[in-house]
């Protein structure tokens, strides 16, 4: 497994536990890359779903993946703070295709105030019976939703004040 190279455009494919592409992001320009970290920036990119229909994000947004931890999280710049969306989701690979991960449903939405909320539970449930997530898949991703609360509530990671705004100075210096 390779490292996206700073400054590097990248695509984002996300799958299901099957194997399926879920989604595409078309363009990422790569921040920060390492064998376990990769931040990216992205502005206004193309999403294409898995029945071939496309939209275009809305705000700028910093993207969080790393090797060791069963989530990614994306940071997306409003006028009125930033919320983050968090995938519960297999590590990342990267190659030379692009950066992947397993989309596992859960997601945590959080508020510029830091409160949050846990979606998709029923979704989850459904695929799991549907896909047979192993029962040890199952104990790690609820473990993960545990350690980016804790994450959440300490202000750590990307969650830290700081975080989005030192990404995104980085990301505006690759598009002047």
């Amino acid at each position: 497994m390779g490292c996206p190279i700073e400054g590097e455009k990248i695509q984002i494919h996300s799958y299901k536990h099957n194997g399926l592409i879920h989604r595409v992001w078309d363009e990422t320009t790569v921040l920060k890359g390492t064998q376990n970290l990769v931040i990216g920036g992205n502005d206004k990119t193309i999403v294409t779903e898995s029945d071939g229909r496309t939209w275009i994000t809305r705000e700028p947004a910093i993207c969080y993946f790393h090797s060791q931890h069963w989530f990614n999280i994306i940071g997306m710049i409003r006028e009125d703070g930033v919320y983050y969306y968090c995938n519960i989701s297999s590590p990342f690979i990267y190659d030379e295709e692009a950066l992947k991960y397993i989309d596992y449903d859960l997601d945590i939405k959080v508020f510029p105030d830091m409160t949050f909320m846990l979606l998709d539970e029923d979704e989850y449930e459904k695929h799991r019976r549907e896909m047979n997530y192993p029962d040890v898949i199952d104990k790690i991703l609820k473990s993960n939703v545990n350690t980016l609360i804790s994450w959440i509530r300490q202000r750590k990671g990307p969650f830290d004040p700081d975080f989005i705004d030192i990404w995104y100075e980085r990301y505006l210096m690759y598009h002047k």
